[in-house]
């Protein structure tokens, strides 16, 4: 079978040095590459960022198949995700205000790899409840019940053959808690929209960084609960400064454009990366 990758930038800003190095690791484990993307967030991503990440690949000397795939086309198949686990009882409107849900963390909240889970205070909302505060115009997100999730789907688990470890990982389908799915603002959230786009084009593996290995566990969950095809998945290690840490698009010494603009080379980048010429 062809194995098939991708790379999913979001277009905030400029690659840098750690986007090379997912852009070349993803192209190096498949025979077909693919480019998304994700630029579900209208207010940070810039059309003149997208072509400059098609630049920089392009420099690198990537090639993907066309065309490349946009979220921000993809609402609509969002949406029928979400109908989908809202058919299922599985989705809920969350009310809560970002101070109330700070005074209740504080208070007793448990904690995941992305802080502290939100800690319920919409769960158990009536119908009617829910209903009145919608009718009332009260903004809100909806989110995954977890426990009822992790019902539903039974024991779970990835295949993982990254960088830094290989074989099946089991799924903790609470570790995330109840994460948002999807806002009044933005129809759908990266998990999900991630899930449903992998499926949609065939990706056979997912590559990303080792930090993104926890998000592989709520992403099962909705592969199970959408009947979605499971991927194989493999992190990678992380490329990082003198001090460190992962670069950022805001450090602008680091960015592939910058490079290129001082004269380095697709083949220095891969040196500097220790990536095979």
């Amino acid at each position: 079978m062809t194995i098939t990758t991708r790379f999913a930038p979001s277009p905030t800003g400029l690659l840098h040095l750690g986007h090379a190095y997912a852009a070349l690791y993803a192209a190096s484990r498949g025979a077909r590459f693919l480019v998304r993307i994700e630029d579900i967030d209208g207010t940070r991503c810039k059309p003149a960022y997208e072509t400059a990440i098609l630049t920089d690949l392009a420099w690198l000397g990537l090639s993907w198949e066309e065309p490349v795939l946009r979220q921000s086309g993809r609402m609509a198949a969002y949406g029928e995700a979400l109908a989908r686990l809202r058919a299922q009882d599985l989705l809920y409107p969350c009310f809560c205000t970002r101070a109330e849900i700070a005074a209740e963390i504080e208070r007793a909240a448990p904690h995941g790899p992305e802080g502290a889970h939100y800690p319920g205070l919409c769960r158990h909302l009536s119908q009617e409840r829910r209903a009145d505060k919608i009718a009332a115009g009260m903004a809100y997100a909806l989110r995954l019940d977890s426990a009822k999730a992790a019902a539903q789907c039974g024991p779970l688990s990835f295949a993982e053959s990254g960088e830094g470890q290989s074989g099946r990982i089991a799924v903790d389908p609470l570790l995330f808690g109840d994460i948002v799915l999807a806002r009044k603002e933005t129809p759908s959230a990266y998990h999900l929209a991630v899930v449903v786009d992998d499926a949609f084009q065939g990706v056979s593996l997912v590559t990303r960084g080792a930090d993104l290995l926890p998000a592989t566990h709520i992403q099962r969950v909705l592969q199970a609960l959408l009947g979605l095809p499971e991927p194989a998945y493999a992190h990678h290690r992380l490329i990082l400064d003198e001090h460190g840490k992962k670069f950022s698009k805001r450090d602008r010494a680091v960015t592939l454009q910058s490079l290129r603009e001082k004269g380095e080379t697709p083949g220095a980048i891969r040196a500097r990366l220790r990536l095979p010429q």
